[in-house]
C-alpha cells in the first residue's frame, strides 16, 4: 500500500507543478489554488508512505515520478522541446527508480 501511495503523491507532484506553471507565478487564483491542493495531498500521501518506506527510497522515489512525469506533461501538452539529451536524461532517471524499487526491503 506503501508504494500505492508513494505513486499516487509522485503524480500529484506533476499535477502541482504544472498549475503552478499555469500560476504565471500566483498571480492567476484558480491554478494557485489547484496547486496548493495537490501540494497539500502529495505532501500527505508521500509522509504516510515514509511511515513504512525508508526516507531515501520514499524522497527518491516521489522526485523521480515527478520530474519525469513533469518532463512528459512539458512535452505533450505544453510543446516543451524533446532533445535525445532530455530523452535519455529522463530514461536514467527512470532506470534509478526501477533500482531503487528493486533494492526495496518494502
Amino acid at each position: 500500500m506503501a508504494w500505492i501511495m508513494l505513486f499516487v503523491a509522485g503524480l500529484l507532484e506533476v499535477v502541482w507543478a504544472y498549475f503552478m506553471k499555469q500560476s504565471h507565478g500566483f498571480t492567476r487564483l484558480w491554478p494557485s489554488l489547484a496547486t496548493f491542493a495537490a501540494m497539500f495531498a502529495s505532501f500527505g500521501l508521500l509522509a504516510a508512505a515514509m511511515r513504512s518506506l525508508p526516507l531515501s527510497v520514499a524522497y527518491m522515489a516521489w522526485t523521480g515520478i515527478g520530474a519525469v512525469g513533469a518532463f512528459i506533461v512539458g512535452v505533450t501538452v505544453l510543446a516543451e522541446p524533446a532533445g535525445a539529451m532530455r530523452i535519455a536524461a529522463a530514461l536514467m532517471i527512470v532506470g534509478g527508480l526501477v533500482l531503487m524499487k528493486l533494492s526495496s526491503p518494502a
